[in-house]
């Protein structure tokens, strides 16, 4: 029986195209239990779209509890004699099958809406508009498409209803941008092929790792497989499409690491898209590293890191569907005294903008009481989500003074301004988890995560289980000292 293309099928190929090879044709055997964020994510999903449907004064036709064959036949009917707005219907032709969230009626056509329970487009903030997700693009183009063959579409284009009450606009025939003539539209006819050439098993795509492997239900067998064959993802920093670039000619790991890449170097420039000789010979030593049982971290540039009696090590915690930020953590070290280092939260014990601020304003105050305190952080994210937290709470702090804390004097991005320009490391990544294990360092939680955290943190907002805000506070001041851990190491191996 041929494989139904679906808007969640799409969804998944956006993200990885093996996931949808092992879902169509993995052994349930093989699959790992889902993970309680992703179970989270879907409940939330759920429960904001009831609560859109009952709450958000929309009157629409509701099919959402038929089976599938009425709920198909009912939904054509609906759309026959013009029903203004349609709940949970169902739309096929062909081999495309599309349960849209509603279906409405615009002229002589229907546009298709999805409700979801984030932000309709990626970057942007809270006064401007971002950029259209091609995970949600995918999925209102396959509903298009199904209109258009039946007769029934009003033009190309669908409507996120998002997590802010926003209506967000996909064109799905307009060019990306002034430097990518293709539309969405295009992307999608290239997306939906891609997944017929995986249905019907003319295409098996290779897995590849990467840092949102681990939320995946099929990341122990994939990477199984990958460490099995080798695969050049296996190397912090290259990812699918490099790896494609390079295996023709260095299909493994050990195959990279035994070549020689000046062969591979003509007049600066090497053979394979996207990878310059810089970028060749970092792989190269990566490589290296990997395949040698003994090998140790290194220092591949002189680096400088400040030394002062007081240092901050900082993180935060943030739920990107709530767009909330719930916990800002600092591990104070004075006089590199670890025994006596102490913790201090700032935690919102509730939701509220006003928690959000307070514990902003907690945080800053505290990290820019000692001027001459050194700030460790891991990422740019906490500059960044900084900046925007004083744009939304500009009673706090001015923006300048943001920009003063996060001076590079005073303020060092290990990750960006160290780890990444001067050390390498025996790993196949380069994440805080990973190298503050490598040198010893264990968490107290069984599964610490940030994605981890965000579903404790909706635990705690439905229960206000003490002992749940806990985890969330050990887990935070873990991250807090593992940054503690790496600077130290990395100051040892200039030592």
């Amino acid at each position: 029986m041929p494989t139904n293309i679906t808007a969640s099928l799409l969804y998944d190929l956006v993200q990885c195209p093996k996931r949808v090879e092992l879902d169509l044709f993995g052994k349930d055997t093989d699959r790992d239990e889902v993970s309680p964020f992703v179970a989270m994510l879907w409940q939330r999903g759920t429960l904001y779209e009831h609560d859109v449907m009952k709450g958000g004064g929309l009157e629409a036709l509701d099919l959402s509890q038929m089976d599938s064959i009425d709920q198909e036949r009912l939904t054509l009917e609906a759309m026959r004699r013009g029903e203004p707005l349609i709940y949970s219907g169902r739309i096929s032709a062909n081999d495309l099958l599309g349960v849209p969230d509603l279906l409405r009626r615009e002229g002589t056509g229907y546009v298709p809406m999805d409700i979801k329970s984030g932000r309709g487009e990626e970057g942007g903030s809270d006064d401007e508009d971002g950029k259209p997700k091609l995970h949600y693009a995918v999925q209102l183009a396959l509903y298009v498409d199904v209109l258009e063959r039946l007769g029934m579409s009003a033009g190309r284009r669908g409507l996120i209803l998002d997590s802010r009450g926003h209506e967000v606009t996909y064109d799905l025939a307009a060019a990306r941008g002034s430097r990518k003539a293709e539309s969405l539209w295009d992307e999608y006819q290239a997306i939906l092929a891609t997944a017929r050439s995986i249905a019907d098993r003319t295409f098996v795509p290779k897995g590849a790792l990467a840092s949102s492997c681990k939320l995946c239900h099929w990341y122990t067998a994939c990477t199984k497989t990958l460490r099995a064959e080798d695969d050049l993802t296996l190397i912090p920093v290259l990812g699918r499409a490099i790896r494609d670039a390079m295996e023709p000619t260095l299909p493994t790991v050990a195959a990279l690491a035994a070549c020689n890449p000046d062969a591979l170097i003509t007049n600066g420039k090497t053979p394979f898209k996207g990878v310059g000789e810089d970028r060749l010979r970092t792989f190269h030593a990566r490589a290296i590293l990997l395949k040698d049982p003994n090998a140790k971290p290194y220092l591949k540039a002189p680096v400088s890191l400040p030394v002062s009696e007081v240092e901050y090590f900082f993180d935060i915690e943030v739920d990107p569907l709530r767009d909330f930020t719930y916990l800002h953590g600092i591990v104070e070290r004075r006089g590199g005294d670890t025994a006596n280092e102490r913790f201090i939260s700032f935690f919102t014990d509730d939701e509220t903008p006003k928690a959000e601020r307070d514990a902003f304003a907690g945080a800053v105050a505290h990290l820019t009481g000692v001027p001459t305190a050194t700030i460790w952080y891991y990422s740019k994210y906490e500059r960044t989500l900084y900046r925007k937290l004083q744009v939304r709470y500009p009673d706090v702090c001015s923006a300048e003074a943001i920009e003063a804390l996060f001076d590079p004097a005073r303020a060092v991005d290990l990750y960006n301004d160290v780890v990444t320009k001067a050390t390498e490391w025996p790993t196949n990544d380069q994440s805080i988890k990973t190298l503050a294990k490598y040198l010893g360092f264990s968490w107290r939680d069984t599964n610490p995560s940030g994605a981890a955290s965000i579903e404790w943190f909706d635990q705690w907002v439905r229960t206000r289980d003490p002992a749940v805000r806990a985890r969330i506070l050990d887990y935070n001041e873990d991250d807090c000292k593992a940054t503690r851990v790496l600077l130290d190491g990395i100051r040892s191996l200039g030592s």
